[in-house]
């Protein structure tokens, strides 16, 4: 392989690879059938007790096993309207505008949405 054609190889590979990696570092969770969902297709909620903006979540201990919080994996950025709050275990979590998102841990399937209303604080994100 000559020279030339070996670093156009390497630059399609550097771009490639770029683009890979702004794949991941952008939005955690998507619009599925107009509501927000995690990367597995289920349904992401909010709750109220959460501060928008506290850089805090308040559902902790039995709360979080029911509610499982959308963790931010090592190396993912925010960006725009996704931010990461730090838990009180000091593990990253993702918040949109501020506020925390979790699963429900009785939504079964994609397009689950039962924990919608629960207690009058948990709420989809749409």
């Amino acid at each position: 392989m000559n020279l030339k054609k070996f670093a156009f190889s390497m630059l399609v590979t550097t771009a490639l690879v770029a683009c890979a990696a702004t794949g991941d570092a952008m939005a955690p969770a998507k619009m599925t059938d107009g509501m927000l969902t995690g990367s597995n297709g289920m349904t992401l909620y909010t709750f109220d007790r959460d501060a928008a903006g506290s850089g805090k979540s308040v559902c902790n201990g039995p709360c979080a096993t029911n509610w499982p919080p959308l963790m931010a994996m090592e190396g993912q950025a925010a960006s725009g309207d996704y931010t990461m709050i730090t838990r009180d275990d000091g593990k990253k979590q993702w918040a949109l505008k501020g506020k925390p998102l979790y699963f429900w841990a009785k939504d079964t399937k994609p397009g689950d949405k039962t924990g919608d209303g629960f207690n009058g604080v948990w709420h989809i994100v749409k």
